[in-house]
């Protein structure tokens, strides 16, 4: 069996990764890092291991009334068919002012490939 090559990237890309906090959000008055800042900075590193990121969107579910979306992030080394996988969750707020529907889940979906990201 081979070894799990997809893990040994993992620990190698997470000693190296560097991503800033180049956001800033003005109401709350703090910076953060975006998931696409995120991919930016991991995709030379994804590169030089043979690897690629995907995310499985899982499900939608309800807990009390609200709705939560879960993602997996799965870190994929294709030569040797071995994978890591982390998996967040997220909350649709229940209103956000002057965002559709569909901006909301959106929202919400990429927050939670954020934190499987961070995971």
């Amino acid at each position: 069996m081979d070894k799990n090559k997809a893990g040994i990237a993992l620990v190698d890309i997470q000693s190296k990764l560097e991503c800033q906090k180049n956001q800033y959000n003005s109401f709350g008055k703090y910076k953060y890092r975006s998931c696409e800042d995120i991919l930016a900075s991991l995709k030379p590193h994804l590169a030089n291991h043979n690897c690629y990121i995907v995310f499985e969107d899982e499900c939608i579910f309800e807990i009390g009334g609200r709705i939560y979306l879960k993602t997996t992030a799965v870190l994929t080394h294709p030569e040797s068919g071995t994978s890591v996988k982390a998996t967040a969750q997220a909350r649709e707020p229940q209103d956000k002012k002057g965002m559709s529907d569909e901006q909301i889940t959106g929202a919400a979906s990429s927050y939670a490939r954020k934190y499987a990201l961070n995971a």
